[in-house]
């Protein structure tokens, strides 16, 4: 029985050669034609002002807690269904985590509950756009408009998805986009750094340089550089940029590619849905998803965890998503504990992400429909 992982990354073809190109005309660190090209291709298929690559989204949203001025006794508002470095980033700035339920249908931070954790140590609201699902950006950026607060959109997953017509990850104050090897566009390692705040962005570009004047000293404006900010080695290096552009390339085909899987999903697992065997994932009107991922809610724990076994006894790699950040021995260690947020609680342990990337087979899709179906059906 062939093996079906949960993901595999998706290379067009076209990596390669542009690989080859960067040493041909001469490697540099960064900053170069290709780096241009994806900066320039971002910013215009995005609406967004200003766009930085970086090493990773962990570097774009350590950036960006910088950029929001957060600092030692500062409070930041957060799901604690989402991945670590959405806390460390701001841990790091020495702010104390103000963590906040998640709606269940959407599983991002409930907007409803943001207000109340508002005070006045609050700095910054972090959305987190689950598996490419928009949060509730109109009242998460009214809220922030009343007490002059920053959003910083966590959109690791989310490039390609939008929130009322407008690019997640360019709403909020600033943007944070991951091209690691799991997301739909992927450079290996890599993310994006989105400045909507126009005060901010001379300041993002000196972050990037290590805290220097760099790129005065390139544009001819000063004789040379020197350090002047707080930075560190934040960009993506012109060869990964170079693997990027090739992606960025086929973005429509690869976009078309998980979506159609996504559809197939729905409509096989939809019979199951109905009878309250299994809960589908679900896109308010206004948003529109980037089929970044395919969870399914089972009844309960117990459901969860041997469908679970069964689709690894399959050969099918299904995953578990996430450890709730307040859960875990971090989390522990900051004072947080079981009982706080009820609903993350409950659905991390019975959620469950289907396979899902271009290629596929449909030979799979149906295999993994059907062995869910005999898993919870009995079938």
């Amino acid at each position: 029985m062939t093996s079906i992982p949960h993901h595999r990354p998706y290379v067009t073809g076209r990596e390669l050669g542009y690989i080859g190109e960067v040493l041909a005309e001469g490697l540099r660190a960064n900053k170069g034609r290709f780096t241009e090209a994806c900066c320039r291709r971002l910013e215009d298929t995005l609406g967004a002002r200003q766009v930085m690559l970086t090493h990773s989204a962990t570097a774009a949203l350590e950036m960006s807690a910088i950029l929001a001025g957060v600092g030692p006794d500062d409070e930041v508002i957060l799901p604690s269904f989402t991945y670590v470095s959405t806390g460390n980033a701001f841990l790091l700035r020495g702010a104390r985590l103000r963590f906040v339920d998640i709606r269940p249908d959407t599983l991002n931070l409930d907007e409803r509950q943001v207000a109340a954790a508002v005070g006045p140590r609050t700095k910054a609201i972090v959305p987190v756009h689950y598996g490419g699902v928009g949060a509730a950006m109109d009242a998460i950026m009214a809220l922030a408009d009343t007490h002059g607060l920053v959003v910083v959109e966590d959109a690791a997953q989310a490039l390609g998805g939008t929130y009322k017509g407008r690019a997640l990850g360019t709403i909020g104050h600033f943007g944070a986009f991951s091209f690691h090897v799991t997301k739909n566009l992927m450079c290996g390692q890599g993310g994006a750094l989105v400045v909507n705040d126009a005060r901010a962005a001379e300041r993002a570009g000196v972050l990037g340089d290590e805290g220097t004047d760099r790129a005065r000293f390139v544009r001819g404006e000063v004789d040379t550089y020197t350090w002047h900010d707080l930075g560190s080695s934040y960009l993506m290096s012109e060869i990964t940029a170079a693997f990027l552009w090739a992606q960025l390339e086929a973005a429509a085909l690869i976009d078309a590619g998980r979506q159609a899987i996504h559809s197939y999903y729905l409509a096989a697992l939809a019979p199951l849905a109905a009878r309250g065997l299994v809960e589908l994932p679900s896109a308010p009107p206004e948003c529109r998803h980037n089929a970044h991922l395919f969870p399914i809610v089972l009844p309960d724990a117990a459901a969860c965890a041997g469908l679970h076994a069964h689709l690894s006894r399959q050969g099918i790699q299904a995953l578990r998503h996430y450890v709730p950040l307040h859960l875990s021995p971090m989390g522990a260690r900051l004072g947080y504990r079981a009982g706080e947020l009820p609903v993350t609680e409950n659905l991390s342990e019975r959620l469950l992400r289907l396979p899902l990337y271009v290629g596929l087979a449909s030979s799979d899709q149906d295999r993994i429909v059907a062995a869910i179906a005999a898993c919870v059906d009995g079938r």
